[in-house]
C-alpha cells in the first residue's frame, strides 16, 4: 500500500463540495430589477469606451458594488454553456446646488419649471466584460423614483442575464455609467472549472473528464488517472513560467487506467499537469500541486545555475521563476565565507550570492573559468566621487584598507608595490561602472622575494623560542591580569563623550586593557570607523575579552532605527562614531545567539534605565552604573573572579574615580548640587 504523502483530486472526490447551478432557458439575455426601480435592456451590444471622468450636475446614481452568480444557459437539457449573472448595486451620490438667481433674488428663478428635488433619477449602466476571447458590453436604463431618491442611500439593484464564459477561464468585468461620474468599479473572478460543478451531464466538454490523484510512495510519486479502459486523453508535465509561455516538459497520448511514476528529484514548484479528453473543444484542466513542497524548492535551487554573459551582467538559470536578492562578494583562499564589498558598488542583474527567504541558497565564482582556480591575489576597490576624485582601498578579512595606509595589515605593507602594478597594467579590471571599479592585483612575485625573509624568520623564531619559553609565566600573568575590553558608545555631546572617557581611565586602572575610540582617532581617520571596529572586535574576542555597549538615549535612538529599518539615517553621527559603524557587526551577534559571554551592557543611573534598551540587547546583562558598578566589574573580569571584599574594593576605586566627571555632566557648573552623592549604592531616585 503506497503512503499518502500529498493528495489532489482534479475531478469530483470522495466528498465533493460542488456547486448546483440554475438552469436558464433560450439564448435571450435579459435584465430585472430591484423592487421600485424600472431597467431596460439596450437591444445590441454597445462600444466599450468609457470616457473621461465629468463633475455631476447633481444627484446621480452611481455603481457601489459588482456582484456575480454563475448559471447554466441550455439550449437542451443535456446542452448548456456556463454563463455569469452580474448585479450592479447603485446608489445616490452628490447633493443639489441652490439656483445662483434664487440666491440672488431670495425666490424661485421660474415657478413653472419643476422642482428638480422631486424629480425622478435616470442612469445608463454600462457592464463591460472580458473573458479571452471574448469582449462584450451591454448597456442598462435605471430609472429610480423620487421617493427612493435619498442622498447617499442605496435604491437597489439591476441585474443582467448572462455572459457566457469558458469553463476555467479568467473574466475581469467593470461597471461605469454613461457619461462617467466616478471611477469605474472592476471585479476579477477565476471561473471553476469541471470538478467543482454538478455539470458534468450538462456541458458536453465535461462529459468525459478524466480523474487525476498525486500521490507518494518513498521518494516516488505517482501520477494516478481513474478513468475506464476505453477513454482515450492527454497528459502533458510542463513548467509553469510567470513570464512568458510554459516550457513543456513531456506529452503522451494514453488510454486509462494509468499510474505514471514521477521520481522524487524531477519536483520542483512550477512543475504542473495539464489533462484532457481526446474529444473536440475539450476542456483543458490544469494542476500545480507542488508549489509549496519543501523538496520541490530543494530541487529547484540545485538546480539552478549562475552563467556569466558580460562583464557585468549574469543569469540565472532556473526551471521555475524565483525570488531572490543577489550580491557580489570576494572571496580569501582557504574556504573563508564570501564577505561583501566595503564599500559596496552599485549594479544592476548582478548574481553572485543568491539569498531567498534570508538564506543563502546559491553561491557560485562566475570568473573560475577565465581565472582560473583561487589564487592568492589582492581585490583592489576603487571608488570615484565629485570632480574626477577617486580612492582606492585593498580588501581585507579586517575591511577595506586605504591605500597608501601606515595599517599593519599585508595589503598596507605592500601598498605602494600594489599601485604601481596597477599604474603599468599588471592588475586586471573585473569590474568598472560609473561610481567605481574592481581590480585583481597579483601576489606571486611577492611572495617569492619574501622566501628569504621567511628563512630568516624562522631562525629568529627559534632563536627566540627559548625566551619565550622562559616568558611564558609572566606573560599568562599579564594576560590574566589584563583582560581585554572594547568600549562601544554613541557621541551623544562632548559632555557624554567626557563622562565616558572618564569611565575607560577608571576602569584602566584595574587589570583590563581598554580600547575606546577617544584614544585612537588618528588610528580611525586611517583606516575609517568600520574597519577600525572591525579590526578592534576581532582582536578583543580572540583574546577572549568582552565587548561593552554603553547605552545612552542617542544609543537607544541609533539601535531602534537599524532594528526597524535595517539601516542608519546618514550624517545623524559624526565621523568618528564607533558605535553607529559597529551596529552592522554588533547586531548579526545578538540576532544569531553568539553574544552572551561576549558582550555586557551599561548605562548611567539618572541617564537611562536598563529597561530603556532595546530587548534584544537585553539579552546579555546590562548594568546600571554606578549603583551596579561591583557586579559589572564582576563580569569584566576573567572566569576566575576576584574574591567578592577584592571586586568590593575595585567597585568604590572606580567610584572615586568617575565621580567628579558625573558631577560635572549631571550638574554642571552654576547648576545647585542635589545635595546627595553617587556611589556605588546610589540609584536613580525614581
Amino acid at each position: 500500500m503506497p503512503v499518502t504523502w500529498f493528495l489532489l483530486s482534479l475531478a469530483l472526490g470522495r466528498s465533493p463540495i460542488v456547486l448546483s447551478l440554475e438552469r436558464l432557458v433560450g439564448p435571450q439575455d435579459a435584465t430585472h430589477c430591484s423592487p421600485g426601480l424600472s431597467c431596460h435592456l439596450w437591444d445590441s451590444d454597445i462600444l466599450c469606451l468609457p470616457g473621461d471622468i465629468v463633475p455631476a450636475p447633481g444627484p446621480v446614481l452611481a455603481p457601489t458594488h459588482l456582484q456575480t452568480e454563475l448559471v447554466l444557459r441550455c439550449r437542451k437539457e443535456t446542452y448548456c454553456d456556463l454563463c455569469v449573472r452580474v448585479a450592479v448595486h447603485l446608489a445616490v451620490h452628490g447633493h443639489w446646488e441652490e439656483p445662483e438667481d434664487e440666491e440672488k433674488f431670495g425666490g424661485a428663478a421660474d415657478s413653472g419649471v419643476e422642482e428638480p428635488r422631486n424629480a425622478s433619477l435616470q442612469a445608463q449602466v454600462v457592464l463591460s466584460f472580458q473573458a479571452y476571447p471574448t469582449a462584450r458590453c451591454v448597456l442598462l436604463e435605471v430609472q429610480v423614483p423620487a421617493a427612493l431618491v435619498q442622498f447617499g442611500q442605496s435604491v437597489g439593484s439591476v441585474v443582467y442575464d448572462c455572459f457566457e464564459a469558458a469553463l476555467g477561464s479568467e473574466v475581469r468585468i467593470w461597471s461605469y455609467t454613461q457619461p462617467r461620474y466616478e471611477k469605474e468599479l472592476n471585479l476579477t473572478q477565476q471561473l471553476p472549472d469541471c470538478r467543482g460543478l454538478e455539470v458534468r451531464n450538462s456541458i458536453p466538454s465535461c462529459w468525459a473528464l478524466p480523474w487525476l490523484n498525486v500521490s507518494a510512495d518513498g521518494d516516488n510519486v505517482h501520477l494516478v488517472l481513474n478513468v475506464s479502459e476505453e477513454q482515450h486523453f492527454g497528459l502533458s508535465l510542463y513548467w509553469n513560467q510567470v513570464q512568458g509561455p510554459p516550457k513543456p516538459r513531456w506529452h503522451k497520448n494514453l488510454t486509462g487506467p494509468q499510474i505514471i511514476t514521477l521520481n522524487h528529484t524531477d519536483l520542483v514548484p512550477c512543475l504542473c499537469i495539464q489533462v484532457w479528453p481526446l474529444e473536440p473543444d475539450s476542456v483543458r484542466t490544469n494542476i500545480c500541486p507542488f508549489r509549496e513542497d519543501p523538496r520541490a524548492h530543494q530541487n529547484l535551487w540545485r538546480a539552478a545555475r549562475l552563467r556569466l554573459l558580460t562583464l557585468q551582467s549574469w543569469l540565472l538559470d532556473a526551471p521555475c521563476s524565483l525570488p531572490a536578492e543577489a550580491a557580489l562578494c570576494w572571496q580569501a583562499p582557504g574556504g573563508d565565507p564570501c564577505q561583501p564589498l566595503v564599500p559596496p558598488l552599485s549594479w544592476e542583474n548582478v548574481t553572485v550570492d543568491v539569498n531567498s527567504w534570508e538564506k543563502l541558497q546559491l553561491q557560485e565564482c562566475l570568473w573560475a573559468d577565465s581565472l582560473g582556480p583561487l589564487k592568492d591575489d589582492v581585490l583592489l576597490l576603487e571608488t570615484r566621487g565629485p570632480q574626477d576624485n577617486r580612492s582606492l582601498c585593498a580588501l581585507e578579512p579586517s575591511g577595506c584598507t586605504s591605500l597608501p595606509s601606515k595599517a599593519s595589515t599585508r595589503a598596507a605593507r605592500l601598498g605602494e608595490y600594489l599601485l604601481q602594478d596597477l599604474q603599468s597594467g599588471q592588475c586586471l579590471q573585473l569590474w568598472d561602472d560609473d561610481l567605481g571599479a574592481l581590480w585583481a592585483c597579483p601576489m606571486d612575485k611577492y611572495i617569492h622575494k619574501r622566501w628569504a625573509l621567511l628563512w630568516l624568520a624562522c631562525l629568529l623564531f627559534a632563536a627566540a623560542l627559548s625566551l619565550i619559553l622562559l616568558l611564558k609565566k609572566d606573560h599568562a600573568k599579564a594576560a590574566a591580569r589584563g583582560r581585554a575590553a572594547l568600549l562601544l558608545y554613541s557621541a551623544d555631546d562632548s559632555g557624554f563623550e567626557r563622562l565616558v572617557g572618564a569611565l575607560a581611565s577608571a576602569l584602566c586602572q584595574l587589570p583590563l586593557r581598554v580600547a575606546v575610540d577617544l584614544w585612537s582617532r588618528r588610528e580611525m581617520s586611517a583606516q575609517g570607523p568600520v574597519a577600525w571596529f572591525h579590526a578592534q572586535r576581532r582582536q578583543t574576542l580572540q583574546e577572549g575579552g568582552v565587548v561593552v555597549l554603553l547605552f545612552s538615549p542617542g544609543a537607544v535612538a541609533l539601535c531602534s532605527e537599524w532594528l526597524q529599518d535595517g539601516v542608519s539615517a546618514p550624517g545623524a553621527h559624526g565621523p568618528h562614531d564607533a558605535f553607529r559603524a559597529s551596529l552592522s557587526c554588533v547586531l548579526p551577534d545578538f540576532l544569531q545567539g553568539r553574544a552572551p559571554g561576549r558582550y555586557v551592557g551599561a548605562c548611567f543611573d539618572r541617564l537611562l534605565h536598563p529597561d530603556s534598551v532595546p530587548a534584544l540587547f537585553r539579552t546579555v546583562p546590562v548594568f546600571s552604573l554606578p549603583s551596579q558598578l561591583p557586579d559589572f566589574l564582576g563580569a569584566l573580569q576573567q572566569p576566575r573572579a576576584p574574591r567578592p571584599g577584592r571586586l568590593q574594593e575595585r567597585a568604590e576605586q572606580v567610584s572615586r574615580a568617575l565621580q567628579p566627571a558625573l558631577d560635572s555632566y549631571f550638574h554642571p557648573p552654576g547648576t545647585p548640587a542635589p545635595g546627595r552623592g553617587v556611589g556605588p549604592g546610589a540609584g536613580d531616585g525614581t
